[in-house]
């Protein structure tokens, strides 16, 4: 099998060492994996070789890599497996899938779709279009705030706001900066847009009514779409607690399995519909005003807190060697149900934060029995250096957590 394939990761953060230990755990196989930069997650690891190239997050500086990289493989017998493990990765890879796909299998969406889904404004439209629940939203425009410079709601507050535009907002810097804000008045809400569109970002942001309720209301949905459209997997995840730094707003903690046939049936729908490929990955929360699953947004890719799914029984590499590699024809659509808990801080950690009720309660029990795991925590791939690293991320959250944390 081994000879067979290789899998190649774009990123270097923690989502590629999941993806990588997907691949180490089915099939023994070490991940090559390319890059801007070297980061934490995946340094002194023996199941994945880390590449970093300058530019490599620009068009131009990535696609010079690739086709040497396709000049390097030239005469390698094995199929390439080319997996973007981030929002920019993923952009680029669809943008130049034509040219790559000529050596590498890409297992991504083209660009129609992904101009359509990964704006966050056109993905409401779409939403809306398909019938998905999504919260009450208002979009603004650089040239309406400009005009107005105070906006006026539909909705009362606290509002969340975002960009619409998550990969331009990543070069986007300024005092007080978040992925998302949760904004309880209007003088806030009219400096947070100022600051931002002061700092550069031209792209519309997004402002919602804020759904009622902590992290615990939130759910993940990851799915693997095959090459024919045919959803082959899907699971759904509890998120617990979410990371309280700013700049790291919406990443995943701790996640439990959980269980809905309805809203997944209904995003599967939706995916083989629009003639999906690859995997996906949404973020919805649960509002209790009207008992509906709220749509926030889609990743074009596994979550980077996706090796839940993995974890839970159901190996993401797998799929993809599956579909690509073996070719072994979809016969049905696999909802998952998960026994494990996923965790991405010290159980302190989550013993302190997370608010109590039954789902802390229920938490408590995959601790107990140990039915717990992380992504990083990998003991086929510990040495020194990497078990001091990993307790030094880990460590690095009581901080966070002390300084940043509020309850919603």
């Amino acid at each position: 099998m081994n000879e067979q394939f290789q899998p190649i990761l774009l990123g270097s953060d923690i989502n590629v060492y999941g993806m990588a230990r997907s691949f180490y755990e089915e099939y023994g196989i070490v991940s090559e994996a390319h890059s801007a930069a070297f980061l934490s997650a995946t340094k002194y690891s023996k199941i994945v070789n880390v590449h970093a190239h300058q530019g490599f997050n620009e068009s131009e500086g990535f696609i010079a890599v690739m086709r040497q990289l396709m000049k390097e493989y030239e005469n390698d017998t094995r199929k390439l497996l080319l997996v973007p493990c981030g929002d920019v990765y993923t952009e680029l890879v669809t943008h130049h899938k034509e040219e790559l796909s000529e050596r590498f299998i890409c297992p991504t969406v083209n660009a129609e779709i992904q101009e359509l889904l990964s704006n966050k404004v056109s993905f409401y439209e779409t939403c809306e279009k398909y019938g998905l629940p999504y919260p009450e939203t208002l979009i603004i425009t650089k040239e309406l705030f400009e005009q107005k410079r105070s906006i006026t709601l539909p909705f009362a507050f606290p509002v969340a706001l975002k960009p619409a535009n998550s990969v331009e907002y990543l070069d986007v810097e300024f005092e007080g900066r978040k992925k998302a804000f949760i904004i309880s008045e209007q003088q806030e809400l009219d400096g947070v847009l100022a600051k931002i569109y002061a700092a550069g970002y031209r792209s519309e942001m997004i402002c919602q009514n804020f759904i009622p309720g902590d992290d615990s209301r939130m759910r993940v949905l990851n799915a693997y779409v095959d090459q024919n459209h045919h959803v082959r997997m899907m699971c759904l995840g509890h998120p617990l607690l979410e990371d309280p730094t700013p700049q790291s707003v919406g990443n995943y903690v701790a996640i439990m399995p959980d269980y809905n046939e309805k809203i997944c049936k209904q995003i599967k729908a939706f995916l083989e519909e629009i003639e999906y490929t690859g995997f996906a990955n949404f973020d919805m929360k649960y509002d209790e005003r009207d008992g509906e699953y709220k749509l926030f947004e889609i990743n074009l890719r596994q979550g980077r807190s996706s090796f839940f799914v993995t974890l839970s029984g159901y190996n993401l590499a797998k799929y993809l060697v599956e579909d690509y590699i073996l070719n072994i024809p979809s016969t049905e659509t696999i909802y998952g149900k998960g026994d494990k808990l996923w965790i991405g801080v010290p159980k302190k950690i989550l013993l302190k934060y997370i608010a109590e009720g039954p789902d802390k309660e229920e938490m408590k029990r995959y601790l107990k029995t140990k039915q717990y795991g992380s992504t990083i925590y990998y003991n086929k791939d510990m040495n020194v250096k990497r078990y001091l690293l990993v307790q030094h991320i880990f460590r690095g959250y009581y901080g966070r957590y002390k300084k940043y944390f509020r309850k919603k």
